[in-house]
């Protein structure tokens, strides 16, 4: 297989810099047509790599693609998960080359969705494509690509619950998450949950002249600051009542295993170029990324912000703000708190309104299981290193659906790096990586069938 790969691999690089081409941001309306056309070309790499059945599926937002390769309906079958949808590429101005015009440059693929998830999940069309030509595919194969991951997956649950036989399988296989280092292999043995609002404050019932106004109304804009300043303590503690009751904490054992993954704060720093790190008081970096909860400012607007000045007291301003949740936290009970606190700590001169726009739920995939071995057994064998369980602070809303409606449990073998600026200007993808998935993954199939197999 790797020969064939090798002979192969410009072929490969060149079909994703197409896909990647694509700007299907699934955020804005006006990209629908784009997203679209993504779908077919996702549904059409599936059918050029083998697959005997791919189709279109439409839901009450971006369609859906799901295929499969049946070789006998005995045989274990891995359902593979990803999304061809991607983050919108704002702000455009710091990257260093268009977003949908993808450069290969230090051995890196440069492109919005070249990590998140579009390299990914070309990584299994390739695999698919490589194990059927050298004739290695020893197992059934399906596929879910949907077009919502970036905006909440929300039509993806009645998906599966109405397609429960056709999406029939051992296990779910997932590569939307990232290793520590392509030299320190590791599996994502857990993902943190989500709660996305949306606030907004009014004053005055317009935007006022701040000479005449200003000093004897409420700025909204200042109001709002001021709440979202008290959400966290001197301690960066979040402060809304009851927000911590129902996480369940490690242990100090537990904490100590989860230090043990490489990480320099030094090299950390260093990268991001700040002076120190933040965050919630008596807790690790590796900590506060993992395994604590978050409350995040993802973006804050209202009043002015075009060139030059205008002296405006604004009558509205806005907040997005996100928190990601651990094991045991629900989201829409997190956003009930969230919403809860926010109507208690507004001022009697302004109004607010709350909105809860998307949440998914944190989970815990377990490591003695079959298909756990299967993965850290292909990338010991590719990677000549024995993988290392790690916690991933991201979120992957669909992880908990697939438990709770298909029964399933999921193996998170990623490839990216948390250093390739997925949700970032320049997000891009190593060429290792790329191509290191797609010799990892038929492995992955190879073990899981063969343990299959033998019980």
């Amino acid at each position: 297989m790797i020969d064939y790969i090798h002979s192969n691999k410009q072929r490969f690089l060149d079909e994703l810099i197409e896909l990647l081409k694509i700007p299907s941001v699934s955020a804005d309306t006006k990209h629908n047509e784009d997203t679209a056309r993504c779908a077919e070309a996702i549904k059409t790499a599936l059918l050029k790599a083998g697959c005997t059945h791919a189709e279109i599926c439409p839901t009450k937002g971006h369609p859906i693609v799901y295929a499969h390769k049946i070789l006998d309906p005995n045989l274990p079958t891995i359902l593979t998960y990803g999304h061809y949808d991607v983050q919108p590429p704002d702000p455009l101005d710091l990257w260093t080359s268009g977003p949908f015009e993808p450069v290969v440059k230090d051995d890196k693929i440069y492109a919005r969705g070249a990590c998140d998830d579009k390299g990914q999940v070309y990584m299994h069309v390739k695999a698919l494509e490589t194990m059927l030509a050298t004739n290695n595919l020893c197992c059934n194969v399906k596929y879910i690509i949907e077009g919502e991951e970036e905006v909440g997956s929300s039509n993806l649950g009645s998906f599966l619950e109405e397609n429960k036989e056709k999406l029939k399988a051992d296990i779910v296989l997932v590569s939307d998450t990232s290793m520590i280092s392509m030299e320190n292999p590791s599996i994502e043995t857990g993902l943190r949950g989500l709660a996305y609002m949306e606030v907004e404050v009014t004053g005055p019932n317009r935007d006022l002249h701040s000479g005449v106004y200003g000093g004897a109304v409420a700025n909204p804009i200042t109001i709002l600051a001021q709440m979202i300043s008290a959400m966290h303590d001197e301690n960066n503690h979040i402060t809304i009542p009851g927000f911590y009751d129902s996480v369940i904490e490690l242990t100090e054992a537990e904490r100590t295993d989860l230090n043990k993954a490489p990480f320099v704060l030094d090299q950390y720093k260093k990268d991001l170029e700040i002076n120190e790190v933040w965050g919630e008081k008596n807790f690790t970096t590796l900590e506060r990324t993992g395994i604590r909860p978050t409350l995040e400012l993802n973006g804050i607007w209202g009043g002015y912000t075009g060139e030059g000045a205008k002296t405006v007291l604004p009558s509205k301003a806005y907040a997005k703000i996100s928190m990601r949740l651990v094991p045991n936290q629900k989201s829409h009970e997190t956003a009930q708190l969230f919403t809860k606190y926010i109507e208690q700590i507004a001022p009697p001169y302004v109004k607010v309104k709350v909105t809860e726009l998307h949440g998914g739920e944190p989970v815990v995939t377990p490591t003695n299981s079959a298909a756990y071995q299967a993965a850290a057994d292909a990338i010991e064998t590719t990677f000549g290193k024995k993988p290392i369980p790690t916690r991933g602070g991201g979120s992957i809303p669909i992880i908990a659906l697939f438990e709770r409606i298909l029964g399933l449990k999921t193996v998170l073998m990623g490839f990216g790096l948390d250093s390739d600026n997925i949700h970032s200007p320049n997000e891009h993808f190593g060429l290792f990586n790329f191509y290191k998935g797609i010799e990892t993954i038929p492995v992955f199939h190879k073990n899981f069938s063969t343990i299959k197999n033998n019980h």
